[in-house]
This record gives C-alpha cells, structure tokens and sequence, in this order.
C-alpha cells in the first residue's frame, strides 16, 4: 500500500528541502500543500515537476474550507507542518499575520487532521520558544526547558505547540513536533542571515549586523534537519518533543566573516548598526534525546557545507534575482533603512 503525506508549506526553504529528500529517500507520495506568499517558490521544486509521487496544491492553510476539500479528496497517514511566517524582523512590523498563519492555521490542520483520521500529525516548531541563553556558560536547551518567547514569531510558535500537545492530551490525537536550530543551505529566501550576506557581499553592498555581532546560533544544514524530521515522523513517541540541532554555535559576526573569506570579500563591508528590538542573546539546543531515541546524527560538515551554500546561491543567481521582488525590496527598505540590520 502506497503511503501518502501532506507537506504544508513545501514550496518554502526547509519544506522544499524536505520534500526533495523524502522523494529521493522514500516511498512516499507527497500533496504539497503552500499558499506561495512572498517566501514561497514553485522554482524550488522545479526538478519535480514530472514527478509522481509529488502533487501542489496552492491553499492557505487558514483557508479551513479549502483544507477540507484537500483532506476529502486524499486518503492520508500523515501530516507534516511546516507552513509558517517564520522571519522575526517582519513578526516585529506586524504580528498580527503570526497569529493567522501560525496559530490558527496549526489549529486547522489539527482539527482535519483528526476528524478524517489522517494519521500522525508533526508540528515544525523552533529553538526561538525557549527564549534566550544569556550567557556562554549557560546549558544547551533540552525539551525540558521552560517556553519563555521573545519576539512575536516565536510567540505565536510557542501557542501552536501548546495547541498541538493539547490535543494529544485532551483527545489522544497522535502528533509529534520537532523544534530545531537555525537553518542553512540551498532555496532559502534571502531575508535570512546567510543568504543576505551572501547577496549582498557579491555585490559589495554593505553588510548591516545587529549589535555588536555576538548574538551566538547553532546552526544546522537543511538536509540533516529533513532526515531528524523524518526520523521523528515515523519513530517519534506520540505526544513527544524532540530538539534537531547540530551543536555547532557561531556568532554573527563569526558566520559573516567566514562567508566573506569564502567569497573573497574585504571584511571592511561590515557595518555594525542598532539592534533590534528583544534580540536574543544565544541559542543552543541539545539534540540527545533525538540521537538516543531517534538514531538522529548530523552527516553534514559545517564548513565544507558552508561553502557548498555560498557556490549555490553564486551558481543560481537567476532565482535569487526572481525572489528580490518589488515588494521584498520596499520591505528591506522599511526594516533596515537608514541604519537598521540583520
């Protein structure tokens, strides 16, 4: 019997990424599911296109009508979320699109997800709910660790993780979620640390960093966040959370001068400017109880996978081109002019 999923938010960075590696990986037929807003891109899928086991379907996960004409036309035995506004600098401008997409969207995708018995449902949460590490010297986070937010983003994240163990609790609804650290590699919009720099450092444009520079990330390549996110969807405990990362923390001003020396640029670009409002410090997470139960391992070397990053987005200049629209350009403007950052 074939096995059939639905990937919300699959025309993302990391959806797509997962996608990409599920088809390659499995036998899963998978019904994409993304409303295409300004960080979704049908280009990242476009070596899919022929694909079989892979089907779009544009819909807005708040649309619950529209869900329910998609839940009624498929027989599922599970359900992957990662649909979600997920840039702090925009939660910051208006919070009010956090709530719609992240909250009451989560809320739908669980209720139809249990009214028509559609499996397991996985919730792609983020580190950002657990708040800040304000010191080096400060443990990793655990899934122990206290839900304390910050930002609007990680607020609303932080509410539709709480939804999705409620349901588990109140209506033995089987749902698993994941939260892991920052991301890298290929597809990603480029608002994000990486790619920005990446952009813009090839241009010789300067580069605006938040602070002085030291907020500290784990960071974590895509890939090895889609296989502990597979690893969670099918060997995961029902009702469980489970921590992805890499153990691999970086400063900001660390990570952009290591992009800059792989591009060959003058660290003279760099311009420290004011920092943005509720800035966490650091982030760490500790991934061991997905290594101990999960059999989850990171494959990707950091530094040579950094610069396989940085190859991609200077071999596919096009797409970067397509994703720098008017409105990404009018934004970037409002959240970082004059003198604003990363």
């Amino acid at each position: 019997m074939k096995r059939k999923i639905m990937v919300t938010g699959g025309a993302g960075f990391i959806g797509s990424n997962f996608i990409h590696y599920i088809i390659q990986n499995t036998d899963y037929e998978v019904v994409n599911v993304d409303a295409l807003t300004y960080a979704g891109n049908l280009e990242n899928l476009k070596n899919l296109t022929d694909e079989k086991k892979h089907r779009f379907i544009r819909c807005d996960i708040c649309d619950k009508n529209s869900l329910k004409e998609i839940f009624d036309g498929n027989e599922f035995s599970g359900v992957i979320n990662f649909a979600a506004e997920s840039h702090v600098d925009r939660s910051i401008l208006d919070p009010s699109v956090f709530i719609d997409t992240n909250v009451k969207g989560t809320l739908n995708l669980l209720q139809l997800t249990m009214e028509r018995c559609a499996g397991r449902f996985l919730q792609i949460s983020t580190d950002e709910v657990y708040g800040e590490l304000k010191t080096e010297e400060e443990k990793s986070f655990t899934e122990d660790s206290l839900i304390k937010p910050n930002s609007p983003y990680a607020a609303s994240k932080a509410s539709a993780d709480m939804l999705v163990l409620a349901f588990n609790r109140t209506f033995k609804q089987d749902v698993v979620i994941t939260r892991c650290s920052n991301n890298y590699g290929p597809y990603q919009f480029p608002e994000k640390l990486i790619p920005l720099i990446i952009y813009k450092a090839m241009r010789m444009e300067k580069l605006p960093i938040y602070g002085d520079g030291k907020n500290v990330r784990d960071w974590i390549h895509v890939n090895d966040h889609a296989r502990g996110v597979l690893l969670a969807f099918e060997k995961g405990k029902s009702g469980e959370v489970y921590n992805i990362g890499s153990r691999n923390e970086k400063t900001n001003i660390e990570l952009v001068r290591l992009i800059l020396k792989i591009l060959g640029r003058e660290e003279s670009l760099i311009e420290f400017v004011k920092d943005r409002p509720g800035h966490d410090r650091r982030y760490s997470i500790d991934p061991s109880k997905a290594e101990r139960e999960l059999g989850f391992k990171v494959l990707n070397d950091f530094d040579s996978s950094l610069r396989d990053t940085v190859n991609w987005y200077q071999s596919n200049k096009e797409w970067v081109d397509h994703c720098i629209t008017g409105e990404y350009r009018e934004y970037f403007k409002k959240n970082y002019s004059p003198k604003e950052a990363i």
